[in-house]
């Protein structure tokens, strides 16, 4: 191994104490400025528009639906390992990434599946893998709790017990989150209907269903990542890659196009729409369909936040997803700090001169069966100030709230700042109530696990946590801007038999590794 790859993984494993002081005085110095003080943290604006020559073909990363065992569970395999990228041809990068240099493989299984995904960390630093959103068994969650040591293979197994949809992959180290999705690790994951026609959507993976992982970049003078440009959300690159891939075009051969958007950045948030501001239909969010397409011409995504769109083109002609100076909520000249000015070209999309014939898009999708706010069994308030919630940090062995299984509750979210947080919960897809006592509007009516927490707004959420009692593992849940949550803007959860019986601290095991101090369970075998 190269010593200076040796040197960046080294970096990586140290930055978590030094990035916690660099955001805690993030929130300082922005707070100073709303008093008027000029000495705070900022990202300037960035705009690419017109300025990208959409050269590369978009890779699309390969699709895999595991195999199937005797046992009739499908087995998936991952080695998160370093690598080199050339994002720029003759431009080496050193890069993370799944079964290759960089991101990893599509994973595919149908709803009703039993799954088992057995991942071998080929890194020199712990390392951990979340399934983002997805609803499992708490041990087989990927938090903080479950990390893998190098050259320890972790294999988690779950049956796919929810909607077909978009999910994703990552790390969840505590404290390097961040550093570790900026240097590659993530994927996405398919959970497939088993009627794969159904509602005329497009469904063939790399000709008409579109994998699109947007990330930003900045990168030193050398090739190398860096993430020293950073606001109050986190870092911010002012290079967009999209699959891994800088400056994409994408070849389209149908009339219609399924997108399936994820921002994969870490801090910053996207508001997609077409520079000939056509219309598209928003079919999915976060956790399945909405009950039918919704017309729009932009959809907004902070990180972690997925959108399906189904966009209609004409032959040969080559309109450009752009994200244009997202509403953050915040006060102009702060949000233009952290990414609320900039207007970046994403990607174009290459229409052939004859164009396949798709079929029409149905007008209605299946009923979301609503649940009743009459149900909830509790009522939870959660205050997102600073880099805390209700006032606490996250702390390991810290059970921050206890709830009782097969019970619905609401959870009221509330961001009392003037600047950009997220809210996140592992294990459910909730539905949204309210927004600040109103009905949410159609990119909130269907099922989600991760929103945007606009500054003063209360978020009211209603979910049920229906099964996979654990009163010794907990969920997460957390704002999803990754340098918050690395610096402690996170609580825990279990789901219990017995709330009057739960513990309020749990066990952590000990570890030797000074590189991971918070690191948890393991996994491993």
């Amino acid at each position: 191994m190269p010593r200076d790859s040796r040197l960046s993984t080294r970096r990586i494993a140290r930055r978590r104490s030094i990035r916690s002081v660099a955001v805690s005085s993030a929130v300082a110095l922005a707070v100073t400025a709303l008093s008027g003080c000029d000495a705070v943290q900022r990202a300037p604006v960035v705009d690419t528009v017109g300025q990208v020559e959409f050269e590369n073909a978009l890779a699309i990363p390969p699709l895999d639906r595991g195999t199937v065992g005797p046992d009739g569970v499908r087995e998936f395999r991952l080695r998160a390992a370093e690598g080199v990228t050339e994002f720029t041809p003759g431009v080496g990068t050193t890069t993370w990434g799944f079964n290759g240099s960089y991101l990893g493989p599509t994973l595919a299984a149908t709803v009703g599946e039993p799954v088992r995904i057995h991942v071998e960390n080929g890194l020199f630093v712990p390392t951990t893998v979340h399934w983002h959103g997805m609803h499992l068994p708490a041990e087989m969650d990927g938090g903080p709790h479950q990390v893998i040591e190098p050259g320890v293979t972790w294999s988690p197994s779950w049956t796919i017990d929810q909607e077909p949809t978009t999910l994703w992959y990552h790390p969840h180290l505590h404290g390097e989150t961040e550093s570790h999705v900026e240097m590659g690790l993530a994927g996405l994951f398919l959970l497939e209907p088993e009627d794969p026609d159904r509602f005329g959507l497009p469904h063939r993976y790399g000709v008409d269903d579109i994998p699109v992982i947007v990330q930003d970049r900045q990168f030193t003078s050398s090739g190398q990542f860096t993430t020293s440009t950073r606001g109050f959300v986190g870092a911010l690159g002012d290079t967009v890659l999209v699959n891994g891939t800088a400056a994409p075009y994408l070849e389209v051969t149908t009339e219609l196009v399924k997108l399936r958007l994820l921002n994969g950045s870490t801090a910053r948030t996207y508001r997609f729409e077409f520079d000939d501001e056509r219309s598209f239909d928003l079919v999915g969010t976060d956790g399945g369909l909405l009950e039918a397409p919704h017309r729009t011409d932009h959809v907004q995504l902070s990180p972690g936040e997925r959108a399906e769109i189904v966009v209609r083109v004409r032959p040969g002609e080559q309109p450009v997803l752009r994200s244009i100076s997202p509403d953050l909520g915040m006060p102009g000249p702060i949000a233009a700090m952290n990414g609320g000015s900039d207007r970046l070209d994403i990607m174009q999309l290459r229409a052939a001169p004859v164009l396949e014939a798709s079929a029409p898009l149905a007008e209605r999708f299946a009923e979301i069966s609503r649940m009743n706010p009459s149900d909830a069994a509790n009522e939870r308030h959660f205050e997102m100030d600073g880099l805390q919630i209700n006032g606490q940090s996250m702390q390991m062995h810290t059970v921050n709230e206890i709830v009782e299984v097969d019970t619905v509750e609401i959870w009221k979210v509330r961001n009392r700042m003037q600047f950009a947080h997220s809210f996140h919960i592992h294990d459910v897809q909730f539905q949204v109530l309210s927004v600040d006592g109103n009905a949410p509007p159609p990119e909130l009516a269907g099922w989600k696990d991760t929103i945007y927490t606009r500054p003063g707004v209360i978020y009211e959420l209603i979910m049920r946590f229906e099964d996979y009692a654990d009163p010794d593992t907990p969920y997460m849940y957390h704002c999803h801007f990754l340098a918050h949550e690395d610096a402690g803007m996170m609580g825990q959860f279990t789901v219990v038999e017995d709330a009057s019986t739960a513990p309020k601290v749990i066990d952590i095991p000990s570890r030797d590794d000074d590189t991971a101090p918070f690191a948890g369970h393991g996994g491993g075998h």
